[in-house]
Parts: structure tokens; sequence; C-alpha cells
């Protein structure tokens, strides 16, 4: 049997949601457990990608409810830090770009779509990720604190097709006229995450994307539960009521729970605040036949 963490420490919500503009890095940097040195550099920017998604989870689950997804600056700051919950990549990325941009990196979005799990053949996707471009020294730098259980876990150079070693998988971004590729290997095999535009785009295309993620009836989001958590010792991704467990040593954990079981994953594994709400989607979800 693998080892699961522990639950942490209970904190106390941070419900200050009219704090000044300046009290937003601070409150940010505490929420992902963060006290290194701020500054503009690679070192730190790797350093805050780590904290930032071993400690904010990735979930949707007011796509599933029902409750809606705000990605205003305001509704993100009051659920990610103020609430402790986690969130799905435009409320992710949207969060850990202001926070660059507050240290004062060079930085901006950019927007893909999503290619995981897809065949290479496969019709075009919307544009439903967020992503962030940092550069640095004039290097671009992709980095990427929303995308579940495949997550790149440190920046990755935009400007090189090697594959790029992680503590979990290699990764690889490859040009493709005006567009990037960006593909993991896993279990043998590069699989495609997604694909970015190269120019950033204006907030309505975010708007309109995470429309479509967390409303429209195609969106998995709206159909799954799913929760997924970084951390430098190994993943952990919740689909319905399949958790696995991922080591950096090469081991794979898979089982299925029950829906108290999944509510205790919830909360231990992923650190939510589980809400009594959520309990019609979690027995929902202990039911599911997961298929591949």
């Amino acid at each position: 049997m693998l080892h699961y963490p522990a639950a942490p420490p209970s904190d106390p919500v941070d419900d200050d949601v009219d704090a000044p503009a300046e009290a937003f890095l601070p409150r940010y940097l505490a929420r992902i457990g963060y006290a290194g040195p701020v500054a503009p550099t690679l070192e730190v920017l790797a350093a805050l990608q780590a904290a930032h998604i071993a400690a904010i989870p990735f979930e949707a689950i007011d796509a599933l409810t029902g409750a809606g997804i705000d990605i205003g600056a305001p509704a993100v700051d009051a659920k990610l830090i103020g609430q402790r919950r986690g969130g799905y990549c435009f409320e992710q990325n949207s969060l850990f770009l202001r926070a660059l941009l507050a240290i004062g990196f060079d930085a901006e979005g950019l927007l893909g779509r999503v290619r995981w799990m897809l065949p290479d053949d496969a019709p075009p996707t919307p544009r439903t990720h967020m992503v962030v471009r940092v550069r640095l020294g004039g290097r671009p730098w992709l980095a990427d604190v929303g995308f579940g259980a495949a997550v790149p876990p440190r920046p990755l150079a935009m400007d090189s097709e090697e594959p790029q070693p992680t503590r979990h998988e290699s990764y690889r971004v490859v040009r493709q006229g005006d567009a990037w590729q960006v593909a993991a290997s896993i279990e043998g095999a590069w699989r495609t995450l997604y694909r970015l535009d190269h120019v950033a785009p204006p907030a309505i295309d975010y708007e309109l994307g995470n429309w479509y993620t967390s409303a429209h009836p195609d969106s998995h989001f709206r159909h799954q539960l799913i929760a997924a958590r970084t951390t430098a010792e190994a993943r952990y991704g919740l689909r319905d009521n399949r958790l696995t467990v991922r080591l950096i040593d090469g081991r794979i954990d898979r089982r299925y729970l029950s829906a108290d079981e999944i509510e205790r994953a919830l909360a231990e594994i992923f650190l939510l605040p589980v809400r009594p709400h959520w309990r019609s989607v979690i027995e929902r979800a202990a039911t599911a036949e997961i298929v591949g």
C-alpha cells in the first residue's frame, strides 16, 4: 500500500476579501507556504511554481455542482486564497500571473487548445487552457500551474525542442508555425497536452473559454468529479471514484473509492474544505464506471 499524505494542520480561513491591493502578494505567498526569496529570477519562478501546485489543488467542483466559476480577480482571490479552495486553469494561472507581475516578472497569459488523450488527427478543440509565458533575459519560459494531474512541475524553456526532464515526467515544447505543442513522456510515449497560440489574447477570450469549460454541456467538468495535486514526491489524481497515485520512483497505485472515501480524499489528499452541498455529486461519482 502506498503512502498517502496525512491531512495538514487546519489553517484559519482568510476571509479578508477587502484587503488592500498591496496585501495581495503576502496573502498569496502565505497561501502557497512560500517564504523564500522574492525576485524575478528563474530559481524563484521554479520555486513558486512547485509551491503553488503542491498547496492549491486542481478542481472544478463548482462547474459540476452548477455553481458556476467567476474568473474575476476578486472572486479568484476569495476562493483560492480566502476559502482555501482549488480551481482550474483560468483561476490558477490568472492568480499565478498576477503574483508574478507583483514580484516584477515580465509575464503574460497565453491560450491553447487542449489535446490531452486525443489522437493527433482529432478535430480542433476550443481554446480552453490558459498558461503563463515568462521572459527572463530575453528567453521565454512556459509556467503552468493549472493542468491537473499532468501539470508541468517546473518552468519549461520555450526556445528548445529537446526533452526537459523534471522530478516527474519529461516534457517537450515544439514550435509549429505560430503555435507551440507541449507534450509529456508518459509510460514511454510522448503525449500531447495542448497547443498554444503565439499571441497573448484579449481578456474576453478568457471569459469565453471559461464559459465553455464551466458551462457548456460538452465540457467534461460538467460531468466528472476531478481533482489533482502534485508534490515533490508524487502526483495525486481523482477522477470520479478512481484515485491514482504516481510516485517519482515509478510506482503507481489505483483504487476505487466509496462516497465517504472520496470525501475524505478531497479533504486529506487534495486539501479541500469539503462543503455539505458537494455530497450529491460525490455520491454520484462513487457510482461511476470509468473507461480508460
